[in-house]
């Protein structure tokens, strides 16, 4: 598994203003972020005190090295396969499915064929 660069969608970060243009409207996630060759490619829909929405696309044989969060993460496989690494078990992953990655434990993900994810990461106060 190769670690990738990523890159936001265009080159550029989505601002603020960009997202808000988003809210209210129905959305085809899967649309919001394209492939794009040799890398994975990100757009951030939504980040607040509480959490936030990015979506991922990543290229074949791309992926990203275990690494931990400090915070629950939800994964929901958009298009494609992939495999996922979480604490030690390999689960293979495809459109439709979704994993919780909690804080502090190590995850990594490798791209079987090109996918997209979206990424909810849920930043909670202690002890909730």
């Amino acid at each position: 598994m190769e670690s990738s660069r990523i890159k936001e969608q265009d080159g550029v970060p989505m601002a603020k203003e960009k997202r808000a243009e988003l809210q209210g409207k129905v959305l085809k996630l899967l649309d919001l972020v394209a492939y794009q060759d040799g890398t994975v490619a990100s757009r951030m829909i939504i980040n607040n005190r509480s959490g936030s929405i990015t979506l991922f696309s990543f290229d074949e044989d791309e992926g990203l090295s275990e690494h931990t969060a400090p915070y629950d993460a939800v994964v929901t496989i958009l298009d494609g396969e992939c495999e996922v690494w979480i604490a030690g078990e390999t689960h293979q992953m495809s459109a439709g499915e979704t994993i919780i990655f909690p804080a502090n434990v190590p995850h990594a993900l490798s791209a079987i064929t090109r996918f997209k994810m979206s990424l909810t990461m849920i930043r909670g106060s202690e002890g909730a």
